[in-house]
């Protein structure tokens, strides 16, 4: 036998301050942020959003804030876990509750601000989407030369590299046009000043979570920015010792092989596939999946889009309108919004909670044993059999039939069993 021996805990960079001094700076960060939370939080405006205009007004006199400062608080105090909204109501969130007394909550906070840079500040108007989404791809690289140079890095040195990884992410996407060509020409003065752009753009928005300061043609990663570059990759780091082996692995084969373990254990492995993958394409890869036939791996995908969190949410948020999706959306951006999971089904139609139910129940019937299926039934929202099969029928989910079938082969009670059957056939033929 052997003994597989821990892995040390990794040390930070020589001059990393004591995390009690970065939790401080990371207060220092999100102190306005944390004050609008307080606000709303505390009943001054019960039922109201500060970004509603009566509760904005309010909000500003009471701070002494203008409401442009108040809006970026409150966006900066939700993507950040400070605030929770439950329908038209604000409630702190849990970090909120224990900024002042754990310096972790307070880190864990800012890093996920951190992390929605590119929601803090908005792209430049006119670019296309397609290029803003390649900026931030790019941008992990440049942070990570950044904390490598430990010291001001020359705009043009950045900005030489941000055009570097756009061209190495057009080359993996396979842009090359058909059809006889001129002879390739260096990249254009349109494609610099673009990259310039959003070069300034990015800088602008990480300068505004904290994460680095702009001098002179120069920019420079802050105490807090530099360990956060740290943290992830040493995040990417563990990801390559993934016990369960999936780092490697598309999203589809990494999703299949979290199936079968609990949630904590899961939620590990998505950590690790996601470190070491640029946010952007993450999220795309996981969506494609869910857009597939497996209902399995559509409720995973969106599990690990929890993960992922802010992040997503605008993805997530336009995913709304497709109809096989839909309710794993709207169920994501209730919890992400502060609903408790128990009660985020609230935000369902009975249409969707049963096209759901019936998605589950044929992730169940191909993935799962008989006594779940089984046991599904207890989940349906209808509350009897004779009214969940009306509604089943009629809600029109493509694997309808298949997964009556495979209720009724797996149901222990003949009449049960029989009603079932009879559904399918009727689904199947197109009768009443």
């Amino acid at each position: 036998m052997t003994t597989r021996r821990a892995r040390p805990a990794p040390r930070p960079p020589a001059g990393t301050p004591a995390p009690a001094e970065l939790a401080r700076q990371a207060r220092a960060v999100l102190a306005d942020a944390v004050r609008i939370a307080r606000w709303a939080a505390d009943g001054a405006g019960p039922g109201a959003v500060p970004l509603a205009d009566r509760a904005l007004e309010r909000a500003a006199a009471a701070m002494e804030l203008s409401p442009a400062q108040v809006r970026a608080g409150w966006d900066r105090a939700r993507l950040a876990g400070l605030i929770e909204l439950h329908g038209d109501t604000a409630r702190p969130g849990w970090r909120l509750r224990a900024w002042n007394r754990d310096d972790s909550a307070v880190l864990r906070g800012w890093v996920a601000l951190f992390d929605a840079w590119s929601l803090v500040h908005s792209s430049p108007e006119g670019i296309e989407a397609t290029a803003v989404a390649e900026a931030v791809e790019a941008v992990p690289q440049v942070l990570s030369l950044l904390q490598l140079s430990a010291g001001p890095v020359s705009v043009p040195a950045l900005l030489d590299l941000l055009a570097q990884r756009v061209a190495e992410l057009h080359e993996e996407r396979c842009e090359v046009p058909y059809g006889p060509q001129a002879r390739p020409a260096p990249a254009t003065e349109t494609s610099a000043d673009l990259n310039a752009l959003l070069l300034d753009w990015a800088l602008e928005g990480l300068a505004a979570v904290g994460a680095l300061t702009l001098g002179s043609g120069h920019a420079t990663l802050t105490p807090l920015g530099n360990w956060a570059v740290w943290v992830k990759l040493e995040q990417i780091c563990v990801a390559a010792q993934s016990p369960a082996g999936n780092i490697e692995q598309s999203a589809a084969d990494m999703l299949l092989g979290c199936a079968r373990l609990t949630p904590g254990p899961a939620r590990a492995e998505y950590r690790a596939w996601l470190a070491a993958r640029p946010v952007g394409s993450a999220v795309a890869e996981l969506l494609a999946v869910a857009r597939g036939e497996d209902a399995l791996l559509r409720g995973l995908a969106f599990e690990a889009l929890r993960v992922v969190g802010a992040p997503a949410e605008p993805v997530v948020r336009s995913v709304v309108t497709e109809a096989p999706l839909r309710p794993y959306a709207l169920l994501w951006l209730a919890e992400y919004e502060g609903a408790d999971p128990d009660d985020a089904q609230d935000v369902l139609s009975r249409e969707e909670a049963t096209w759901l139910w019936v998605d589950t129940a044929a992730a169940v019937a191909d993935h799962g044993e008989s006594g779940l299926l089984v046991r599904h039934l207890d989940s349906a929202v209808q509350g009897t059999v004779p009214a969940l099969l009306d509604e089943v029928r009629a809600v029109g989910h493509p694997r309808t039939v298949q997964v009556l079938v495979a209720l009724a082969a797996a149901h222990p009670d003949p009449a049960l069993a029989k009603a079932v059957r009879r559904a399918a056939f009727q689904v199947h033929t197109g009768g009443a």
